[in-house]
């Protein structure tokens, strides 16, 4: 067994890391990602809202389809249900959904017709939301802001 010897007995301890330097990339390391996950939440509410806004446009499409077979518009009583299950007063019914759609909060959305917010005649089809309150800031609709 040969024991080699180092011309510098230093040498042999300066190819390693400290325990500084290793807590200071960690740290680092940590922070980065602690960024990055802050980030993250902004762009996941963003996506929330854009998927509001696509719902919001299948449903006029499909409340138009209805109101092609039934003459109006469902009334705020029937409510958004008539694009998936038969009122059974319109013989001339057809399925707009398949199923009721529910925001990103797994709330129903809400319906209104006549509108109160909407100034174009066209019905108010809205999500209520994060809280799921109805009447709050974070209420996203299909009227003019």
């Amino acid at each position: 067994m040969k024991i080699r010897k180092y011309a510098n007995p230093k040498r042999a301890v300066a190819a390693a890391f400290t325990l500084i330097e290793i807590m200071l990339v960690l740290g680092i390391i940590a922070l980065l990602m602690g960024v990055g996950i802050w980030k993250l939440s902004d762009v996941m509410g963003g996506g929330r809202q854009a998927r509001v806004e696509a719902d919001i446009g299948v449903i006029m499409t499909a409340l138009v389809k209805y109101q092609i077979s039934a003459g109006s518009y469902p009334s705020t009583a029937q409510g958004l249900r008539v694009l998936v299950e038969n009122p059974g007063n319109n013989p001339n019914w057809v399925r707009a959904l398949d199923e009721p759609l529910l925001d990103p909060w797994n709330n129903e959305y809400g319906y209104r017709y006549p509108p109160s917010k909407n100034v174009q005649g066209k019905p108010d089809i809205f999500s209520k939301g994060e809280d799921g309150v109805e009447g709050t800031e974070d209420d996203i609709g299909n009227w003019p802001k």
